[in-house]
């Protein structure tokens, strides 16, 4: 099965803080906030959430098509993806405005305050789905057809506002399946917007504060968004993730890291992990028939994923085989992956 990774492409500006925000935050002036903090190490790295879970994907066995916007210094990172063996035709160059990026700071706690610069991102509403998917079929041989008659799986992560509302339209017209990841752009659409991507997607993922804005933003109760989705993900950063279907609960434990260098990407790498895992399993059957048992490997799966991440300075650094992911999930779980 095809794999669409729409969202970011850009420059990641890692830095880290050697103390706690919360020590140089006053709550009684925070209507006046003025903050700077003193870093001694800033790194530069190919970064993006169409990027990292392209990468994390690809390292997995699957070959993802990347759908973004780039802009005029995005040579060298296509120069990366390329020698990764990432697909790079759908990925659009506008020459007058740079590729977008993220700057990025870590405390000692882990907790993370960033800034996002548009860049080409502006024109990602320029994309279709549609268009790729129906250039796509038109490229294929009837007898390519006939074999697999599986439609792509896209992964809608945050990008520009106006793109994303696009793609989720684009999804429900073409009936793709999709994973729905708002993100930091929740607050951005209005409800409505934010129920047609719920509603519509096969998987709804967020972190646990996204998720608590995200029913906030709603008006509904935590049963009713369970209601809402076949598969509700929420990550909880060192604590693990809860995968939550109509009918289970699913707890999933974090993976154990041998060192704590970096977290960003670290969701990132889990949704790789995670869809590497349910694309594998719903190959065979309608996603809706996944057992409790299966989702729960499909969620050590991004456990295992994010971790690697994280022992790595930067989101695309890292890297592992399939027989060092096999051999990490049976250290961390104590059961043996089928990869």
């Amino acid at each position: 099965m095809n794999v669409i990774v729409t969202g970011s492409l850009g420059f990641d500006y890692i830095m880290d803080f050697a103390g706690r925000f919360a020590d140089r935050i006053m709550p009684e002036k925070i209507h006046v906030l003025s903050l700077s903090f003193l870093v001694e190490h800033l790194s530069k790295q190919f970064g993006g959430t169409a990027g990292n879970i392209a990468y994390t994907l690809k390292l997995l066995g699957l070959d993802p098509l990347i759908l973004a916007p780039v802009g005029n210094d995005f040579g060298p990172y296509k120069t990366f993806l390329e020698s990764k063996k990432i697909q790079t035709k759908h990925i659009a160059v506008h020459n007058n405005v740079s590729t977008s990026a993220y700057f990025v700071m870590t405390d000692k706690a882990d907790n993370q305050i960033g800034a996002f610069f548009v860049g080409a991102t502006k024109y990602a509403k320029e994309l279709s789905l549609q268009r790729m998917y129906s250039s796509s079929e038109r490229s294929e041989s009837r007898s390519s057809r006939l074999r697999s008659n599986k439609k792509p799986f896209v992964i809608l992560t945050a990008t520009d506002p106006e793109a994303m509302k696009k793609y989720v339209k684009e999804c429900r017209l073409l009936n793709l399946p999709y994973l729905y990841d708002p993100a930091f752009q929740i607050a951005t659409f209005t409800a409505a917007e934010l129920r047609e991507g719920i509603e519509g997607a096969q998987i709804f993922i967020g972190n646990d504060y996204e998720i608590a804005l995200m029913k906030e933003k709603l008006e509904i109760s935590h049963e009713e968004l369970v209601m809402m989705v076949p598969i509700l993900i929420t990550t909880l950063g060192g604590k693990g993730s809860i995968i939550e279907t109509r009918h289970d609960s699913i707890g999933v434990a974090a993976a154990k890291p041998k060192n704590m260098s970096d977290p960003t990407g670290a969701g990132d790498a889990y949704r790789a992990g995670f869809l590497a895992g349910y694309l594998k399993a719903v190959n065979s059957r309608p996603a809706l028939e996944l057992t409790g048992d299966e989702l729960l490997i499909c969620g050590r799966m991004g456990a295992v994923a994010a971790v690697y991440t994280v022992e790595k300075y930067g989101t695309q650094t890292h890297t592992f085989t399939k027989k060092e992911f096999i051999k990490r999930y049976q250290e961390n779980f104590g059961e043996l992956l089928s990869l």
